[in-house]
C-alpha cells in the first residue's frame, strides 16, 4: 500500500535559497511568549496581540514590527544564555519601537514583511511519494535581510537610547536588567576581535564596550534591582533549555547534538535533544526509547507525548501515533501543529469515523491558524467542490497562483452558486 513519507517534526526545515524560513512550534512559540510577556505588558503589548515569529537563521538577531510582532532568529535562541537575557533583547527591539524609530521605516518593511508572512510554516515537515503534491512550505521573502534593512536605519544615538528603554522596561516588567549585560558581553565575546578593527564613527551601533558601559552606568543608579526567587529561576532555565535542546535537535546535525549532549548527560534537555536527533537519523527504537523516558518523568508534559506521536507514525503504528497526539491534545491548549499533525495520521489510516475527525481537526487549524497542510488534508478527505476549493487554497499559500486559479476554477464548477466554496474560490480568481 502507498503511503505519504513524512517526518512530522515540530518544526518545518523546508527552506528556499537566499530566503529565510519561519519556524511554526506551538511549544516553542508558548515558551518564548510567557518569558517575553512581562515585558509586553511593561510595554502596554495587549498580550493577545503579542505574536511570536521564530526565524530560522543562524544570526544573533531579533527585531519586533509594530511593537507586537516580535521576530526572534533560531541563532540568538540556540547561543543566549538564560531567559532573562532574551528579555533583554526583546526589551531592546521594543525599546525601538517606543522611541519611535520604527516610524520612519515601516511603510518600507510594511510591504517586505507581508511578504514575508503570507505563508506560515507548518509544524509538520511533508515528504510526499508517489505522484502526491509536495507540501513543504518556505518564506517567500528574507527575513534576515529585512532585519539587516531595518538596523542599518538606526543611528548609534537611537541605538544607545533603545539600550536605555530596555534597562526601563526591564525594571518596570520587574526582571533584573542586568540580562541587558549579559548580552553586551556574550555579543563583545562574539564580536569582539573585530570591532577592535572598526572605526567607531562608520557603523551604526555603538561599540559593544561602550553598550556595556552605559548600562551599568544606569543600573548602578537604581536604587532597588527587582529580584526573582532562585525556584523561580531555575524552572524557568529549565524550561529554556529544554527549548533550546529542541531546537538544537531538529536544526543541527547529529554530531553536533552528541557533542553538546553526550549520553553522559541524563538530562531533560539532553535526553530530549537526542530523541529529537535519533528520529531524524532514523534510529527510531532509541528515539522511542528516550522519548518514554521524558514522559515517565514528565506524565503531563504534551509535547513529548507529541514528538513520541511523530515517532509511532514513522514506525508506521498509526493507532500508537494517534493515541499520542490524542493524549498531547488532552494536555494542551491552542495547537494547531498538533491537530494538523493527528489530522493527517488520521486520514493515512483512514478506519471508519477517521475522515470525519481529520476533517473537525483541519477546519479548526483552518479557522485558527490557517496552514497549507490542513487545506492539503482537507482536500484529501472531501470530495468535488470543496475538495478543489481546499486545493486551491493550499497552492494560493504556497504562492503557486496558477494552480490555484485552476483548482479554484474547478471547484466553482463543481460547488453549487452562493456555496462557502463557490464564494472562497471566487475571492482566489480575483487575486
Amino acid at each position: 500500500m502507498k503511503r505519504i513519507l513524512m517526518i512530522l517534526f515540530s518544526v518545518l526545515f523546508v527552506f528556499t535559497a537566499n530566503a529565510a524560513t519561519l519556524i511554526n512550534d506551538t511549544e516553542i512559540e508558548k515558551e518564548i511568549s510567557e518569558i517575553i510577556m512581562p515585558i509586553a505588558r511593561a510595554a502596554n503589548i495587549p498580550e493577545k496581540r503579542l505574536k511570536v515569529y521564530i526565524v530560522r537563521d543562524d544570526d544573533f538577531n531579533a527585531f519586533v514590527r509594530g511593537g507586537e510582532d516580535v521576530f526572534i532568529y533560531t541563532g540568538l535562541l540556540k547561543q543566549i544564555k538564560n531567559p532573562n537575557a532574551l528579555r533583554a533583547v526583546v526589551a531592546h527591539e521594543m525599546g525601538h519601537t517606543i522611541g519611535g524609530h520604527m516610524v520612519q521605516i515601516s511603510a518600507r518593511m510594511h510591504d517586505e514583511m507581508v511578504r514575508t508572512m503570507i505563508i506560515q510554516a507548518l509544524g509538520v515537515g511533508l515528504m510526499v511519494a508517489g505522484g502526491n503534491p509536495t507540501a513543504g512550505v518556505g518564506v517567500m521573502a528574507g527575513a534576515t535581510g529585512i532585519a539587516q534593512q531595518s538596523m542599518l536605519s538606526f543611528s548609534r544615538d537611537e541605538e544607545r537610547m533603545a539600550d536605555d528603554m530596555a534597562v526601563d522596561l526591564m525594571i518596570k516588567a520587574g526582571k533584573n536588567p542586568n540580562g541587558l549585560i549579559e548580552v553586551f558581553e556574550q555579543m563583545r565575546d562574539m564580536h569582539g576581535a573585530f570591532e577592535t578593527k572598526v572605526n567607531p564613527n562608520r557603523i551604526n551601533h555603538p561599540l559593544t564596550n561602550e553598550r556595556i558601559n552605559n548600562a551599568k552606568t544606569k543600573i548602578a543608579k537604581i536604587k532597588k534591582i527587582p529580584q526573582t526567587a532562585q525556584s523561580v529561576i531555575d524552572k524557568e532555565n529549565a524550561e529554556y533549555e529544554i527549548l533550546r535542546a529542541k531546537l538544537i535537535g531538529y536544526l543541527d546535525n547529529d554530531k553536533n547534538v552528541i557533542t553538546k549532549y553526550p549520553y553522559s548527560n541524563k538530562s531533560d534537555a539532553a535526553i530530549y535533544a537526542r530523541a529529537i536527533a535519533n528520529m531524524r537519523a532514523g534510529d527510531l527504537k532509541t528515539a522511542k526509547t528516550g522519548t518514554q523516558t521524558l514522559i515517565k518523568r514528565h506524565p503531563d508534559n504534551p509535547y513529548f507525548y507529541e514528538l513520541l506521536g511523530d515517532i509511532e507514525y514513522q514506525f508506521g503504528a498509526y493507532d500508537d501515533s494517534i493515541a499520542a497526539y490524542e493524549k498531547s491534545l488532552s494536555l494542551s491548549k491552542n495547537a494547531p501543529q498538533i491537530e494538523t499533525a493527528l489530522a493527517l495520521v488520521l486520514s493515512e489510516r483512514d478506519k471508519p469515523g477517521d475522515a470525519e475527525r481529520a476533517k473537525e481537526l483541519s477546519k479548526r487549524v483552518i479557522l485558527t491558524e490557517p496552514a497549507p497542510l490542513a487545506y492539503w488534508i482537507l482536500a484529501r478527505i472531501t470530495k468535488d467542490g470543496e475538495s478543489d476549493w481546499a486545493m486551491a487554497e493550499f497552492y494560493n499559500m504556497n504562492g503557486d497562483k496558477a494552480n490555484a486559479k485552476k483548482y479554484a476554477k474547478s471547484a466553482q464548477k463543481k460547488s453549487k452558486k452562493g456555496s462557502p466554496e463557490y464564494i472562497k474560490s471566487g475571492d482566489i480568481l480575483k487575486k
